[in-house]
């Protein structure tokens, strides 16, 4: 079993200008084009954690609660939350910054799951994860709730085998 690993040791911060091929007929970032961003940046932090190659196996829910305009400076900041046997949790935070007018403001977060893999494709064990501050902690312990919602949204786990996931709903 491979050592475990601090969450802060998987940290990314990322950071990208909005430029003209980026935007929309709005002069806003495309979702498209910011979600590419945020898989990069939850990538490297998953690929720091298990020193392996990653791939995607999951997005949770993202929503677009502010614009991102033409020449804002988008700032990413991921973080492994929780490791299973291949498999690995990002959490992963996303703010915009018109730094002329001195305005930063928050506008995705999402869970990103990856699968830690070997050189032939197969999925191979990661390091747990070892958390220290309070938000990482909560996220941590979260973390099994929201790996059992997704196993059972994708037909991979019984709603009745979500354990954690039944108690926190109290059904």
């Amino acid at each position: 079993m491979p050592q475990p690993k601090y969450a802060r040791e998987s940290m990314t911060i990322m950071t990208e200008m909005v430029l003209p091929n980026d935007t929309n007929t709005l002069n806003n970032l495309m979702g498209g084009r910011l979600l590419h961003f945020m898989d990069i940046a939850a990538a490297i932090a998953a690929q720091k954690h298990s020193n392996r190659i990653v791939v995607t196996a999951s997005v949770d829910n993202v929503s677009f609660s502010e614009p991102i305009r033409l020449g804002n400076i988008v700032t990413m900041k991921a973080q492994v939350t929780r490791a299973f046997s291949s498999s690995m949790e990002v959490f992963i935070d996303v703010w915009a910054e018109d730094i002329p007018a001195g305005i930063r403001v928050s506008t995705n977060s999402a869970f990103y799951t990856f699968v830690a893999v070997d050189q032939s494709g197969r999925p191979i064990e990661v390091p747990a994860v070892l958390p220290e501050t309070d938000d990482e902690k909560d996220r941590y312990d979260s973390a099994l709730r929201r790996r059992q919602l997704r196993l059972v949204l994708a037909g991979r786990m019984k709603p009745e085998d979500a354990k954690e996931l039944r108690d926190f709903l109290k059904v």
